[in-house]
């Protein structure tokens, strides 16, 4: 098993933590994770990017992902006003690779949708945002729910591992962060007064992109040789 994974931004989304999850959880599920940040200048809405390796056999590639098996959009920015370091922002995806976008409507245009057919790239629109707000009640969340779809769609890490990582993450261990990630873990600390419901939304979070990505690519048809798929939530 081995997956790259390269996530794409705007800083203050993010992106460090849910790499670092990402990573901690496949330890916690006996695999290798190797996590890279990259970024410039902190600051919110500057261009962003994370790097994640997974895989069953020691990782020993570092830097940045040049040729991902997934990447995650977690901006519309990121592809509408071109703001990402790499780019395109799909360069190098591999063949049959997945892309997991935070929109709840297609943004790519015809020519990048006809060279994602011509990789066979399964698409896959996640409203995180809108789903964030709705289980958790901050827009912070939505790197959770983004790796919730990544999970769902690839199951590259199992939910028991990923619990495990908030818990460590945020359970008051040493933890070596940025400056602007270590603020935003103090948002949410703040905004959740106990761990077990800071723990509880943001799995409540990733349960729910990931039970939708898995209900939607079930039901999805292949279309020109591509599976593209835009996932909906009903609001009660």
């Amino acid at each position: 098993m081995k997956l790259d994974v390269r996530m794409s931004g705007l800083g203050g989304q993010g992106m460090v933590t849910a790499a670092n999850l990402l990573g901690m959880a496949a330890v916690n599920d006996g695999n290798y994770g190797i996590v890279i940040p990259f970024f410039g200048a902190e600051k919110r809405l500057a261009p962003t990017e994370s790097y994640v390796r997974i895989s069953s056999q020691k990782v020993y590639e570092k830097g940045e992902v040049g040729h991902p098996h997934a990447i995650m959009v977690f901006h519309p920015e990121v592809i509408t006003k071109g703001k990402c370091y790499t780019m395109p922002f799909y360069e190098g995806l591999r063949q049959s690779g997945l892309l997991i976008i935070n929109s709840a409507q297609p943004l790519l245009s015809a020519e990048d949708a006809q060279t994602m057919a011509k990789l066979n790239v399964t698409v896959l629109y996640v409203p995180a945002s809108e789903i964030a707000l709705e289980v958790a009640d901050t827009e912070l969340a939505t790197n959770m729910v983004l790796l919730g779809g990544l999970v769902g769609a690839t199951d590259v890490v199992t939910l028991a591992g990923l619990e495990k990582a908030i818990a460590q993450r945020f359970g008051g261990a040493k933890f070596i962060a940025s400056g602007t990630t270590a603020a935003l873990d103090d948002v949410l600390k703040r905004k959740y007064s106990k761990l077990q419901e800071l723990l509880g939304k943001n799995m409540t979070a990733i349960s729910k992109a990931y039970e939708l990505v898995k209900a939607m690519s079930n039901e999805a048809a292949l279309v020109d040789g591509r599976r593209e798929v835009t996932c909906t939530t009903q609001r009660a």
